[in-house]
């Protein structure tokens, strides 16, 4: 009889919360849709599409545009169907069951599950509960002691919202020079400091972007990774062929022409971010014995620590708010004027009936 591998056989399917909610605010999705105008040229470009010709292999118009955009030599881009596509290979192409990757807790989870899928030992560097910030000096000390093929975290960082300094990044790639540091800058358009320009100096250095935060189209699928050119002509032969299709190369590019409008959904998401957070703020003031930490975010969430994480994730599901829970702690997505104005509702009439009576 036939035996699933090993690898496989504990291995259970991932499950995002599909779930019928009044507000959704637990994926950090952008809540901005485009606008019509922009809508009528995604539809346009779309529509004179070639769909019975395979996509462009090598995204040369799209990986320009993304150049043009970011400052960045197109030859050091690598488009991928979403940047998890791109974790998923660099894990599969560049470490294996000898080699360790050395990742920081909390951030994505995705990185352990790619790098233990292929076989990597993964030693994680648990930030101080009391600080959440990345520490560069324990990075570097315990990736040279693990002798760590591969680092890789969040910068900003999921869950946290806490971002490292570009100086703190130069440190960190400068001084594991005989490693591959992975820097996924999925938040960076909510944050300052992205060492996008540093791979063009150095040799150990890959950057990810995404399309699914600030740019808000989370539905096509879209992510780049930017790296040296041994590093990018590796991971570009390591990838499948046509693995962006042709109708999200064609709405990626359209959007990258458009970078005032791409600028000022990051401002409004930002915007929206700051609301939250202050008014959460204001609420961990009010009602210190149950929300006793909020994290000062540079994302576009807001990263609480409630007495009570599990009621608190059921008070806001049983009430149509989908929020997301991450250990002892919640992340809730900057959303809409009337999201926020639901979370902050539903969490005070939450916090205030767990006051003790007078």
């Amino acid at each position: 009889m036939y035996q699933l591998p090993q690898k496989l056989r504990a291995l259970t399917p991932y499950e995002p919360n599909t779930g019928v909610y009044t507000v959704r605010v637990d994926a950090n999705e952008s809540f901005l849709e485009p606008p019509e105008e922009l809508r009528r040229q995604i539809a346009q470009a779309v529509s004179a599409l070639p769909f019975n010709r395979y996509p462009d292999p090598c995204c040369t118009v799209l990986r320009q545009s993304f150049g043009r955009y970011f400052g960045v030599d197109p030859s050091l881009v690598v488009a991928g169907n979403g940047s998890d596509e791109l974790i998923g290979l660099i894990f599969s192409g560049f470490t294996g069951p000898d080699d360790t990757v050395v990742t920081v807790s909390p951030d994505f989870s995705m990185y352990d599950f790619y790098a233990q899928f292929n076989g990597a030992r993964v030693v994680r560097l648990d930030k101080s509960p009391d600080q959440l910030a990345l520490d560069p000096d324990r990075l570097i000390q315990l990736a040279r002691k693990e002798k760590a093929g591969v680092v890789i975290f969040s910068n900003p960082c999921n869950p946290t919202s806490l971002t490292a300094s570009a100086e703190d990044i130069r440190r960190i790639v400068e001084a594991l020079e005989d490693c591959l540091v992975v820097v996924d800058e999925a938040y960076m358009e909510f944050s300052s400091g992205s060492v996008l320009s540093l791979t063009a100096q150095t040799n150990n250095l890959i950057v990810l972007k995404t399309f699914s935060k600030a740019f808000g189209m989370a539905g096509i699928r879209l992510g780049f990774a930017v790296a040296s050119p041994q590093i990018a002509r590796a991971l570009d032969a390591a990838r499948s062929p046509y693995n962006v299709n042709a109708m999200t190369q064609a709405v990626g590019t359209l959007l990258l022409r458009h970078k005032d409008y791409l600028e000022e959904c990051s401002r409004t998401i930002c915007r929206s971010r700051d609301d939250l957070y202050h008014a959460i703020e204001a609420l961990a003031k009010k009602y210190p014995r149950q929300l006793s930490g909020v994290v000062n975010t540079t994302a576009n969430f807001v990263f609480l620590r409630p007495s009570d994480a599990e009621e608190l994730f059921r008070w806001f599901g049983d009430r149509g708010i989908a929020v997301r829970k991450l250990g002892d702690h919640l992340r809730i997505s900057a959303g809409s004027p009337s999201d926020n104005a639901a979370v902050l509702e539903m969490l005070e009439e939450y916090l205030k009936g767990k006051e003790p009576q007078a």
